[in-house]
């Protein structure tokens, strides 16, 4: 090694590290892909707590004794999400038929402009019950073996809301354990690093639930005033797919869009499509900066990476989780910087003060 010039042992050096960081990486997927029934439940709880970690502090300074506090917060995010699966299941399943058919007749006019590349979509149109039907059968072969999908799909969700309830309660417990399981005098970088990805991902999911609210709404009233059929459904859709940044709102739109050339028009497929930009242009210029801007910010670039990722390794599940636990990466590489390279970050770069998670 003496011999090689200091540039090539420093690339050497960097070489083996990335390996090292590489490998330790592949064997933690491969033991979470095992362990999907446990590891999944963790993190979606780690996410709902990031959520519901405000309501839950609030509860507590009113007097509410932390367990009752932990417990009513479950209580009232069961109500709220069962309420608004049910309303969102209703409306896919009242509209679905016509968002179908709609999508159907705008294929069938695309085949009478551009011929064979039409047709195809009309063949997916119309098929496209049968293939999802296809597309879920495969998964769940792939996912499960023995066992329903309903069943496990069930028993993940109880165990995520148990998991929430006592990291809320126990979220003080949890410090002190990690404190206790610093090496050295690394107790209090261990417990800055957990707080400021915490943090990240807490204004993450606070900030795009309400900028996905908004979102949905806006287009919803949009939809209605232009008559589009199936308004509401595709309302339902805008807010999930705002959980998958840029891709999720791309194909939401595209959806609404097509459903309004296909039974409006073309005049009021452009107004729709007005809608979804302003809608688009109101997120990126003011709810984006305003909502989230004590989060992690990321560029687009990155996000789209992770969300890429994410989709190879977990599928639909990794795609939801790629962003958030990217803003944690984020917040602990802003922490170390801050406390290693002498320097802070930009303004903006990194979440505010942490606070208990």
């Amino acid at each position: 090694m003496r011999l090689l010039p200091e540039p090539v042992r420093r690339l050497a050096a960097w070489c083996v590290v990335l390996l090292l960081v590489a490998g330790v990486g592949w064997v933690g997927i491969r033991l979470c892909g095992e362990l999907r029934t446990a590891v999944t439940p963790v993190l979606l709880a780690l996410l709902g707590t990031a959520l519901l970690g405000p309501v839950y502090r609030r509860l507590v300074r009113a007097g509410v004794q932390p367990s009752v506090a932990a417990g009513l917060t479950c209580v009232a995010v069961l109500v709220v999400v069962g309420g608004a699966l049910y309303i969102v299941v209703a409306a896919l399943i009242d509209s679905g038929g016509q968002i179908l058919a709609s999508l159907r007749e705008a294929a069938k006019g695309v085949a009478r402009h551009f011929g064979s590349a039409g047709t195809g979509l009309d063949d997916l149109a119309a098929n496209a019950r049968e293939l999802l039907g296809k597309f879920g059968g495969t998964a769940a072969s792939n996912v499960i073996s023995g066992v329903s999908v309903v069943a496990e799909s069930i028993a993940m969700a109880v165990l995520a809301l148990l998991l929430v309830f006592f990291f809320l309660r126990d979220s003080h417990r949890a410090v002190a354990a990690l404190r206790s399981l610093a090496p050295g005098g690394t107790a209090d970088t261990l417990e800055a690093m957990a707080r400021r990805a915490f943090a990240g991902v807490e204004g993450f999911m606070r900030g795009t639930t309400v900028i996905a609210l908004i979102d949905a709404l806006c287009i919803t009233v949009g939809l209605l005033i232009l008559r589009v059929p199936g308004a509401v459904g595709l309302g339902a859709l805008v807010f999930v797919g705002a959980y998958i940044p840029y891709l999720g709102a791309f194909i939401s739109g595209a959806v609404a869009v097509l459903v309004a050339l296909a039974d409006r028009g073309f005049v009021i497929a452009l107004w729709a499509l007005g809608v979804v930009l302003a809608v688009q242009v109101l997120e990126g210029h003011v709810l984006q900066p305003a909502i989230q801007s004590r989060t992690v910010q990321m560029h687009p670039a990155v996000v789209m990476v992770a969300i890429t990722a994410g989709a190879s390794v977990a599928g639909i599940l990794g795609m939801l989780l790629a962003v958030p636990l990217t803003a944690a990466a984020f917040g602990v590489t802003a922490e170390l910087r801050e406390r290693y390279g002498g320097t802070a970050g930009p303004a903006g770069a990194s979440p505010g003060a942490p606070r208990e998670p």
